[in-house]
C-alpha cells in the first residue's frame, strides 16, 4: 500500500486544509467485520477453559496482592436486605460481583467471586426464606464500558454457595423478582444483547426454583424488559415495563416501550394505555412502582423522546386505580437521563416520592413538585468530596423504618437515616472501576490511574487496604460533583509536580501538584473545526522528550511545549466505513516505540490501523489483514522495533471473540496468537519490559501470560475474580506486574520468577 504523504507548513491551518483533502486507501473496506454474536454455549465454554487453564497453571501459587482503591468506591447497581435484618446489605457492583456485610457496612466480603461472570443487574432476596438469594448478571446501566453477564445464579444459603439458574443468554437483567409467597415462583426482567436482536429478552417466569422457564412476555428481538413490581397485597398481580431500542445505533426509544399488567400470575398480560403516551410518541426506559401503603396507587416514569416545550422531558404519571388510568403530574423535568430511570414510593407515604437517577429527587407531593437530594456527606475514610455522588442506580428503603435509605450510586454505597437528609458514605469497598494505569519514578513509586466517573487518583504500590486503617490513595483532581470519568493519567516524567489526566471526550488538562493550579491544553483544530474524540481519548507523554506529549481525537496532534501549544500531524485517520455499531469514528488507542523516536501506531474504533515512521510527515495503514473491528489496544515491543501486537473488540456486535494479532514487520504482515486462549474480549496486550517474548494480556475475564511470544498461554488469574482487566503495567525494577481491573481496583503480583 502507499503512504500517504503530509508536508508541514509553516501555517498549521494550511496544512489542516491540505489534509482533509487527501484520500485514503479503500482496500481496507473489503475486509471482514467481526463474527456473529457469540453464542452463550461458547461463552460457558470459555469460563470452563479458563477455570482449567487456572488449576493448571505452573504459576497457580503466585499471590496476588490487592493495592485498592477503596475511599472512592465505584458503581453500585443492586440494594438488596433480606426482611427484619437491619445489618445485613447485599451490594451488586456494576462489574465487581456481589459483596455482603453483616454489620452494617462496617466490613464486607465478597460472596460471587467463584462465579463466571461479576456483571450484575439484579439482587434479590425471598421475603419467606431470607436465605434464598437471586442474582440476574449483566449490568442494567447501558453505558459505554458496560459487561454482559451470563442469566441468572441462586444461594439457598444467603451468599455461601452459588447454583447457575440458566437464561445465560439474557445478557444482561434489568430486575428478579421472588414471589413473597412462595420462594420457587420467580420472574426475571431480561434486558437481552445490547447491540444483536435475540429472542432471550422479555420477562421469564420459573414455578419449581429455576428447574425450568417460561417466557411470559416478549414483544420483539429488540424489546427489553426492564422494570417488574407485585402488587404488594396480591402476588398475581403483576406490572412490567418495556423498553424498545435501536441495537444498531443510538436511539433508545421505540413504539413498543411500554406498561403491562397481569391479573393471573404471569400467563397473561394487558398493555395499560389510558392517559400513558402514545406509541407514535416513541418513549424510551420505563421505571414502575406501587405505593406499599396503597397499591391502588402507582407511578411510573417515561423517558420521553418526543416532548413540547411546554412539557418535561421525564414524564412521570401516577394512578389511582391500579394501572387502569393515568394522569401526567410533574410539571418540570427531573433530569434523570435516559438509562438511569427509577421510581421508589416511600412505604409510609402514597404521595412521598424518590425519583433516582444522574440526578435524584424528592417528592412530597405526590410528584408534582420534586426537589434535588442532597444534604452533608461523611465518609467512612477520608475523601475529598463533601456532597452526594451523582448517577444513582439503585436504591433501598427499609419497609420497617423508612427514614432508613441507602444509594448506590457511581460512588458506591450511601446510607441515610433521616430520609436522605445526611448521609454516611459507605466508602470502604475496593471496587473502583479502572481505565488505564500509568506509574512515576517515586520511590516507591504510585500507580495512577483513571476510573470510571470517580475521577484520576494515585497511591503508592505498596498499599494493603485494611479495615479500620485510611486509604492511602489520593485524587489528582476531583470536581464539585464527586467524580467524573478520568482515563489516562501521567506524571510529567521530567517535573515530578505536573500530572497530565483528561476527561470524557479528551478534555485534557495540566495541574502543578504543588499550587493546585489546574489549565486546560485540549489541542483543537484550526478555526474550530469539528473533530471526534472516543470516550477515552488516547495520550501520552514521549519516551524521548518529557516536554512533548502526542493525543490523537481522529487527527493525531503533537506538542513540544507540555501542552500549550500544538500542530496537527496527521489526516482524519477514522475515515472510512461504519460497518459496525460505533458512536465516534475516532482514534481509540495510539502508541509510541520506545526504540525509535518518530514510530508511532494509531488504531480507531472503525478498524483502522496505521504507522508514521517520521513523526508525522507520512501514514501508512497496516491494518489489511486485520478485521475490522475496533482497535482496543497497540503495543510496540520494547525489544525490537519492528514487533508490534494489537487486541481488538467486536463487542459492538456482541462478539466475544479474542482478536489478538502480532506483526514482526512493523504490520506490512500479520498473525493470530490468540489460540489457546478463552472466547473473551483481549483489552491489553504488552510485552515484558525486561525480558523479550514474555507477554501478558487482561482480557474481561482475567491475566494470562506467555514466555514464546504467543504461542502458548498459561493463566495468571489464580486468586482473582472474574473481573474484566483494562489495563496493565510490568515495573521494570520491581519486576512487579501491575493490573486495573473494571470493578475490583488495582493488583499486583510479583512476576520475577516466571
Amino acid at each position: 500500500m502507499n503512504s500517504i504523504p503530509l508536508i508541514l507548513k509553516p501555517s498549521v491551518l494550511f496544512a489542516i486544509c491540505f489534509l482533509r483533502l487527501l484520500p485514503l486507501p479503500t482496500a481496507a473496506q473489503e475486509r471482514p467485520v467481526s463474527k456473529e454474536p457469540t453464542g452463550a454455549d461458547i461463552r460457558l465454554q470459555s469460563w470452563q477453559l479458563h477455570q482449567q487453564m487456572k488449576a493448571s497453571s505452573p504459576y497457580r501459587d503466585l499471590q496476588w496482592n490487592l493495592n485498592g482503591p477503596r475511599m472512592c468506591g465505584g458503581r453500585i447497581e443492586s440494594i438488596a436486605c433480606p426482611p427484619g435484618n437491619n445489618s445485613t446489605i447485599y451490594a451488586g457492583v456494576g462489574s465487581g460481583g456481589v459483596w455482603k456485610t453483616v454489620n452494617h457496612g462496617t466490613t464486607w466480603k465478597p460472596i460471587f467471586d467463584d462465579q463466571p461472570t461479576q456483571a450484575i443487574g439484579d439482587i434479590c432476596v425471598s421475603k419467606s426464606n431470607p436465605d434464598i438469594v437471586w442474582v440476574g448478571t449483566g449490568e442494567v446501566l447501558m453505558a459505554r464500558s458496560s459487561l454482559a453477564g451470563l442469566g441468572v445464579f441462586k444461594s439457598e444459603d444467603a451468599g455461601k454457595t452459588w447454583r447457575h439458574m440458566g437464561l445465560e443468554d439474557t445478557h444482561h437483567i434489568g430486575r428478579v423478582l421472588i414471589d413473597p409467597n412462595d420462594p420457587d415462583i420467580v420472574f426475571v426482567a431480561a434486558i437481552g444483547h445490547r447491540y444483536s436482536g435475540n429472542e432471550n429478552r422479555g420477562i421469564f417466569k420459573t414455578s419449581d426454583g429455576g428447574q425450568t422457564w417460561k417466557k411470559v412476555l416478549y414483544k420483539g428481538i429488540d424489546v427489553s424488559a426492564i422494570d417488574i413490581v407485585f402488587d404488594p397485597n396480591d402476588s398475581n398481580t403483576i406490572y412490567a415495563t418495556t423498553w424498545q431500542r435501536d441495537l444498531k445505533g443510538q436511539d433508545h426509544y421505540g413504539k413498543e416501550s411500554g406498561i403491562y399488567r397481569s391479573s393471573d400470575g404471569g400467563e397473561s398480560w394487558k398493555r395499560l394505555t389510558k392517559g400513558l403516551p402514545t406509541a407514535d410518541q416513541r418513549c424510551g426506559r420505563i421505571a414502575i412502582d406501587i405505593a406499599p401503603s396503597n397499591p391502588q396507587v402507582i407511578y411510573a416514569l417515561f423517558d420521553n423522546a418526543i416532548y413540547k416545550s411546554d412539557q418535561p422531558r421525564d414524564l412521570l404519571f401516577r394512578s389511582q386505580d391500579a394501572g387502569e388510568s393515568w394522569q401526567l403530574v410533574n410539571e418540570k423535568s427531573l433530569k434523570t437521563g435516559w438509562d438511569w430511570c427509577e421510581i421508589r414510593i416511600s412505604p409510609d407515604n402514597e404521595d412521598q416520592v424518590y425519583s433516582i437517577g444522574q440526578k435524584s429527587f424528592l417528592s412530597n407531593d405526590g410528584g408534582k413538585s420534586f426537589q434535588e437530594i442532597g444534604g452533608k456527606v461523611v465518609h467512612l475514610l477520608p475523601h475529598d468530596s463533601t456532597i452526594l455522588h451523582l448517577d444513582t442506580h439503585s436504591m433501598w428503603i427499609d419497609p420497617a423504618n423508612p427514614d432508613k435509605v441507602i444509594f448506590g450510586n457511581d460512588g458506591g454505597l450511601y446510607l441515610s437515616l433521616d430520609r436522605c437528609q445526611t448521609w454516611l458514605h459507605l466508602n470502604n469497598l475496593p471496587i473502583a472501576e479502572c481505565y488505564a494505569l500509568s506509574y512515576d519514578n517515586a520511590e516507591p513509586f504510585n500507580v495512577f490511574i483513571g476510573t470510571q466517573d470517580n475521577a484520576a487518583l494515585f497511591g503508592p504500590h505498596t498499599h494493603r487496604p485494611q479495615d479500620g486503617l485510611p486509604d492511602a490513595w489520593k485524587h489528582v483532581y476531583i470536581d464539585r460533583w464527586g467524580g467524573g470519568d478520568s482515563y489516562f493519567t501521567y506524571r510529567d516524567p521530567s517535573d515530578p509536580n505536573t500530572v497530565y489526566y483528561e476527561h470524557q471526550y479528551g478534555f485534557l488538562r495540566r495541574k502543578n501538584m504543588s499550587t493546585g493550579k489546574t489549565v486546560s491544553i485540549m489541542p483543537k483544530l484550526p478555526g474550530n473545526k469539528p473533530m471526534k474524540n472516543a470516550w477515552m481519548t488516547p495520550f501520552f507523554p514521549s519516551h524521548f522528550d518529557g516536554k512533548t506529549i502526542y493525543y490523537a481525537s481522529d487527527h493525531v496532534f503533537k506538542s513540544t511545549n507540555r501542552g500549550d501549544g500544538w500542530q496537527v500531524i496527521s489526516p482524519n485517520l477514522a475515515a472510512g466505513p461504519n460497518t459496525v455499531n460505533l458512536r465516534y469514528k475516532a482514534i481509540t488507542t495510539m502508541t509510541e516505540s520506545t526504540l525509535k523516536q518518530g514510530l508511532l501506531f494509531a488504531g480507531t474504533d472503525n478498524g483502522n490501523l496505521f504507522k508514521t515512521m517520521d513523526d508525522g510527515k507520512n501514514w501508512t495503514p497496516i491494518d489489511e489483514q486485520l478485521p475490522r473491528c475496533n482497535f482496543r489496544r497497540v503495543f510496540s515491543s520494547p525489544h525490537d522495533a519492528s514487533k508490534l501486537f494489537v487486541a481488538l473488540s467486536g463487542l459492538q456486535t456482541d462478539d466475544f471473540s479474542a482478536y489478538l494479532y502480532r506483526s514482526d514487520d512493523q504490520g506490512k504482515t500479520w498473525r493470530s496468537i490468540s489460540t489457546g486462549l478463552p472466547s473473551a474480549r483481549i483489552n491489553v496486550v504488552l510485552e515484558d519490559p525486561l525480558r523479550e517474548e514474555v507477554l501478558y494480556i487482561g482480557n474481561d475475564l482475567g491475566v494470562y501470560v506467555s514466555k514464546d511470544g504467543g504461542r502458548n498461554w498459561q493463566s495468571l488469574s489464580n486468586g482473582l475474580p472474574a473481573v474484566s482487566v483494562h489495563d496493565l503495567f510490568v515495573h521494570p525494577k520491581t519486576k512487579e506486574l501491575i493490573i486495573g481491573t473494571h470493578g475490583r481496583s488495582v493488583f499486583s503480583l510479583d512476576v520475577s520468577k516466571l
